[in-house]
C-alpha cells in the first residue's frame, strides 16, 4: 500500500480486476505526459504517474480509479518524495473529509 498527501494507491490482484472495467477509460495524461491522479484545487500541483499506462475513472464523485502499470512507474507530485510503483494493477483512492451534512473530497 502507498500514500502520498491525500491519494492512496493499493495493490490489487490482476485476477480482482474485472475484464471489462466499469466507468471512464481514459489516459488523463496532462501536458507533460504524466497520468494525472488528483489535481491539486488550489496550488494546481498534480499527484501523477510516469511511465506507460492506463487509468480508469470509475462513476460517481468519489468513485476510485483502477490504474494498470504494465512496466511499474513513479508517482510524483511538485511537494513530496517520488513514489516507485512495481508493475502491476492498483485502486487509487482520494482521500475524503467530512463537514457537517455533506462528505468532500480532500482539497490540496
Amino acid at each position: 500500500m502507498y500514500r502520498q498527501g491525500d491519494v492512496l494507491i493499493v495493490p490489487v490482484a490482476e485476477e480482482a480486476v474485472p475484464p471489462h472495467i466499469p466507468g471512464t477509460p481514459g489516459e488523463a495524461r496532462d501536458g507533460r505526459g504524466r497520468l494525472v491522479l488528483a489535481l491539486g484545487e488550489v496550488t494546481g500541483h498534480a499527484h501523477a504517474v510516469t511511465g506507460p499506462g492506463r487509468l480508469v475513472r470509475e462513476p460517481g464523485p468519489f468513485g476510485p480509479m483502477v490504474l494498470q502499470l504494465p512496466e511499474g512507474g513513479r508517482v510524483v507530485h511538485e511537494e513530496h518524495a517520488a513514489i516507485t510503483l512495481p508493475k502491476g494493477w492498483y485502486r487509487v483512492v482520494r482521500q475524503r473529509e467530512y463537514l457537517p451534512g455533506a462528505v468532500r473530497i480532500v482539497a490540496d
